[in-house]
């Protein structure tokens, strides 16, 4: 029976289907053109569920299962058990690897069912390596599974990537020497500039609009960003094409836009440096590569006889796309970036495991939505709505009906978490009360539809809206009202709505790239409608493993030779 020698699942955070081809003639021809080139491309790939954020993306695709059954049901959610909120990957009962805080009491504790990483490993009787590396935990956590021989992510608050005693407990030599580097405090020593000339981002926005958010200390949103004025690192005095990353993204740096400080930016306080800013900028991806190689080198992956699979994910698209939005030619840039890095991986996998001996598929976690003040620019639909504010009117209209009491325990996930242990003492049947908040809400604007989740559990729908809120549900974890934003709208944390953000169930965050390539990969591409949930069972049948157990999916017969 043959395998590949390696897996190399790469999830893009807050990829857009859109943005392989809006920077198509910018791309290089060993990254994204290089997958699409030699590769096959799912061309309407979706997710099935909502709410569409970082942890439920990353679980639903490597446990080939909707929330409802996974039971990664948010980033947060709130917990009856303990009346807070918890954290997708938060586990107090481990301690952190590489770092003395809660950064590294994480672990894959929530996730109810298994991944199509850890069913390698039982299919290999635990000697196949998987290893997770991600600059956010939950997307080096959750694609690692329960069984992996390790994850790691970044510590902004030391620079340094770290794990948790659910996996080790030492980190191992290889991963102390490269924190040893420094990478993190290099990489903010010099300034942000644009890859090419930026009069040549014709796909973007103009560089100062209204709508993206400056970095902490700087005048305006605009280039050029620099990093250690912002960060409080010191200014590299070195040459750039001495400092780590691709020589051709180095090089660059100094042609593509003046290198004079940013007027109004404020040194921060040198003697505590911000390193905590690496994922907002695109060498947050560079040092994401950077680890992923050295895992490749150090744990022999793919190089030992049997199958292995690394679990990477890009983050910095996420952080930049958040706080500039997806027109911004940051966004633009980071991408153009990220595609050196996929040349510098694939570059490396073709002299270390062999070229056609790794198996490498590409997706998103979810997509992002337009900012509000960008679409009503051009007279088009958005709005935003925000969160608290969606909760105290609740609050008050329940305690004008209902008399005094913490009626709103949480609204998170835009679901209404009511507190039944009140309603109880009123007399007031919960089924009523959700019903109540049904009509509320409704009337509020940007809301498309409430729906209680008592008719969420007594009903099904096979397509549709109701059908995403289905999918999304899990009863022990979610609210008592579920509400659906109408398109173009979303939950703003601070007005006037600045970047993107994302979680809802229309297409453009649903709809995300999905390219497998590399190992018995056919080169084509099919329009015919997929679901990410169906990455997994076809990863299964392509290494003639068992599905995950709570596996939904069905496997892609289309990408196999």
């Amino acid at each position: 029976m043959a395998r590949p020698k390696l897996v190399v699942g790469i999830v893009v955070d807050q990829m857009r289907y859109d943005y392989l081809y809006r920077y198509w003639s910018k791309f290089g021809t060993g990254g994204f053109r290089r997958l699409l080139g030699e590769g096959f491309s799912f061309e309407s790939c979706h997710y099935n569920y909502v709410p569409t954020y970082t942890g439920p993306g990353h679980a639903s695709i490597y446990t080939g299962a909707t929330p409802s059954v996974n039971g990664i049901v948010g980033n947060n959610w709130f917990e009856r058990e303990t009346g807070r909120a918890t954290y997708v990957t938060e586990d107090k009962t481990v301690q952190g690897v590489g770092s003395s805080g809660a950064a590294g009491q994480q672990s894959p504790r929530h996730m109810l069912t298994t991944t199509i990483t850890d069913e390698l490993r039982l299919a290999t009787n635990f000697q196949s390596k998987v290893i997770g590396v991600c600059i956010k935990d939950r997307g080096s956590i959750l694609p690692a599974g329960h069984a992996a021989t390790a994850a790691y992510w970044y510590d902004g608050g030391n620079g340094s990537f770290i794990s948790s005693t659910f996996y080790q407990k030492t980190l191992p030599d290889w991963v102390v020497k490269f924190n040893q580097r420094g990478l993190a405090t290099k990489y903010l020593s010099r300034t942000w500039n644009t890859l090419r000339p930026i009069a040549e981002y014709t796909e973007s926005s103009p560089d100062n609009v209204a709508w993206e958010a400056a970095f902490k200390g700087e005048a305006a949103p605009v280039f050029p960003h620099n990093l250690p004025a912002i960060s409080g690192v010191p200014a590299a005095i070195v040459d750039k094409d001495n400092l780590p990353g691709p020589a051709s993204q180095t090089a660059a740096d100094g042609k593509a836009a003046s290198a004079t400080p940013k007027a109004g930016a404020t040194p921060a306080n040198a003697a505590t440096p911000n390193l905590g800013l690496l994922p907002s900028t695109p060498f947050g991806n560079t040092i994401t590569t950077d680890l992923a190689l050295e895992a490749i080198r150090a744990e022999q992956l793919g190089q030992r006889g049997i199958t292995d699979f690394l679990a990477l994910s890009y983050s910095s698209t996420d952080y930049v796309g958040h706080q500039f939005g997806p027109n911004s030619i940051e966004v633009e840039d980071t991408y153009l970036r990220l595609d050196q890095e996929l040349t510098r991986l694939f570059e490396t996998l073709d002299k270390t495991v062999g070229k056609g001996q790794t198996l490498v598929f590409l997706t998103a976690d979810h997509g992002a939505a337009h900012s509000p003040d960008f679409l009503r620019a051009h007279r088009l639909p958005a709005g935003a709505v925000g969160a608290s504010i969606m909760r105290d009117t609740l609050q008050n209209r329940l305690v004008r009906r209902h008399g005094a009491g913490n009626w709103v325990l949480s609204y998170e996930n835009q679901q209404v978490y009511l507190n039944r242990t009140l309603a109880s003492e009123k007399k007031i049947k919960l089924a009523d009360l959700a019903e109540e908040v049904v009509q509320v809400m409704v009337q509020l604007p940007g809301v498309s539809r409430a729906l209680t989740a008592e008719d969420i559990q007594k009903s099904h729908w096979e397509s549709g809206t109701l059908m995403f809120l289905e999918n999304g549900y899990y009863p022990k974890r979610c609210g008592d009202v579920l509400v659906v934003l109408e398109p173009g709208w979303y939950e703003a944390y601070s007005f006037p709505a600045k970047g993107t953000t994302h979680g809802e169930s229309w297409a453009y965050d649903t709809h995300v790239p999905l390219l497998f390539w590399g190992w018995h990969v056919k080169h084509g591409e099919s329009a015919a409608p997929v679901q990410v949930v169906d990455i997994a069972a076809t990863l299964a049948r392509f290494l003639h493993l068992q599905e995950p157990s709570g596996c939904t999916g069905v496997p892609l017969v289309e990408v196999l030779k």
